[in-house]
């Protein structure tokens, strides 16, 4: 039995662990590396394995830095099985083909900006095609349940645990017999915040013996929930108040959906206009959320209450979605009292960077930041104090107000790691992964009772 770790190693993007055992090959993620330009090359680069050779590929969820290398994998010879929940399956696919659908675009882009400066037409291949992602759909097989273990070979058997991150995430256990030996892997994928909306708080299984642990927020602790909604409303008021616009850079996946659902909390009870304007900027958030309409196997009591009682917890009485690219154009014209959603969370590409080209240069606007923002990102520049920015190749001055509110994070912070360890139990040896080294650090010295490990890419372990 061997471990071998192939991505999110010291860092938070790009999730790929490899299992060994009993003859068999076991990918726990293939996840894009995200953040600045550079990670391009990064994600073309050899996986550090075969990726024939692989077995089975268990897939913790839906985001990018989880699933986004699925196609190249398939593309480079990967004919196995990929097992995840229903819900993780459909976003899947609504993330996959998006991404395919960006890096084509960004790459004529790329071409055509090639044209201009050279004088002659130069081809650009994207990381992957949109034919690429629909053929690396047809490997998707089972559909796992939360708490029903699957068998994947003799001597084992795999189990997913509801990880309360995003709708359908999970920790994935791995049951492992060989010679005579009997151990259990659990993969915590990314974990909830619990005592949240929507969706139920993480359930982790417990008598564990080697744990592969997150730590995104292993250094720091959130800010809270309510003082995060009043910001939020605050901000918006203020904005609204002073003839700007707000503009909230908003990841696709549970982001969305959580503010929607916070939004019309907050128009339900009087807290907002009821003729406060909102724009979902984003037709993979649209797209989501109508999943997330689908799943009630993944929400909390009182979200599931809603539905029961015939309420759309994502539904405010003035909410626009703008599916095409002309209606998200026609927002450029509204220069007061809209709240804008749009995607990408990081500002790395997608429909918010036009609204940023025609907002953030006014003092009367508001950018409010509701989300993790990975170094060399636009949204981590903007969050750091820059006085300009480039967009379009155009130098945007920075005036309107910025807002960076750390309540809203779909990822537990320390105090919620330690909690959701606990419950785990007191695992021997455990591998800190998916986090920045400082956060990992942190996090580590407070794990006496354990073998601690901070993988660096490409290194192998015996599961002793």
């Amino acid at each position: 039995m061997r471990i071998r770790f192939h991505g999110a190693d010291r860092e938070v993007t790009g999730s790929c662990h490899l299992v060994e055992c009993a003859g068999k090959r076991i990918l726990i993620d293939c996840g894009l590396y995200q953040g600045g330009g550079e990670l391009d090359e990064i994600n073309r680069r050899p996986f550090g394995f075969d990726p024939a050779s692989i077995d089975v590929l268990l897939l913790t969820h839906a985001h990018l830095d989880h699933c986004g290398r699925i196609p190249l994998l398939v593309a480079e010879g990967f004919r196995g099985e990929i097992i995840t929940t229903s819900a993780t399956r459909e976003l899947s696919r609504l993330v996959l083909l998006d991404a395919a659908h960006l890096q084509e675009e960004e790459a004529e882009r790329k071409a055509r900006h090639a044209a201009r400066h050279r004088g002659r037409r130069v081809r650009v291949e994207p990381l992957y095609t949109t034919l690429d992602a629909l053929n690396s759909l047809d490997f998707f097989g089972r559909v796992a349940e939360y708490g029903r273990p699957l068998e994947l070979g003799a001597g084992i058997r795999a189990s997913f645990h509801d990880a309360g991150h995003i709708l359908g995430s999970a920790s994935v256990l791995l049951t492992l017999e060989e010679g005579g030996r009997r151990r259990r892997v659990l993969f915590s994928g990314d974990i909830g915040y619990g005592g949240r909306p929507i969706l139920r708080d993480p359930q982790p299984p417990s008598e564990v013996d080697v744990l592969v642990m997150e730590t995104t927020y292993g250094d720091r602790r959130h800010k809270a929930l309510q003082p995060s909604l009043e910001e939020l409303y605050g901000a918006i008021e203020t904005t609204l108040q002073g003839g700007g616009n707000v503009v909230i850079p908003t990841f696709a996946l549970e982001r969305a959906q959580e503010v929607l659902f916070y939004l019309r909390e907050a128009v339900e009870s009087g807290r907002l206009p009821r003729a406060l304007q909102v724009f979902l900027d984003s037709p993979m958030a649209i797209s989501a959320t109508e999943i997330f309409r689908r799943h009630p196997e993944c929400y909390d009591a009182q979200t599931a209450e809603l539905f029961r009682n015939g309420r759309d917890p994502f539904a405010l009485p003035n909410l626009h979605f703008t599916r095409e690219a002309a209606q998200s154009m026609a927002l450029n014209h509204i220069h007061a009292g809209a709240v804008i959603m749009a995607g990408s969370g990081m500002c790395t590409g997608g429909r918010v960077r036009h609204h940023l080209k025609h907002n953030l240069w006014r003092d009367e606007c508001s950018v409010v930041f509701v989300g993790y923002a990975a170094h060399g990102t636009l949204a981590r520049i903007i969050i750091d104090g820059a006085k300009k920015v480039k967009l379009f190749g155009e130098e945007i001055p920075v005036r309107a107000r910025i807002h960076t509110i750390g309540g809203f994070s779909a990822h537990a912070d320390a105090r919620e790691l330690m909690h959701w360890l606990e419950a785990v139990g007191r695992p021997k040896r455990i591998f800190l992964v998916h986090g920045e080294e400082h956060a990992m650090g942190a996090f580590a010295r407070h794990l006496h009772h354990a073998r601690v490990s901070m993988p660096r890419l490409g290194e192998t372990f015996e599961i002793d």
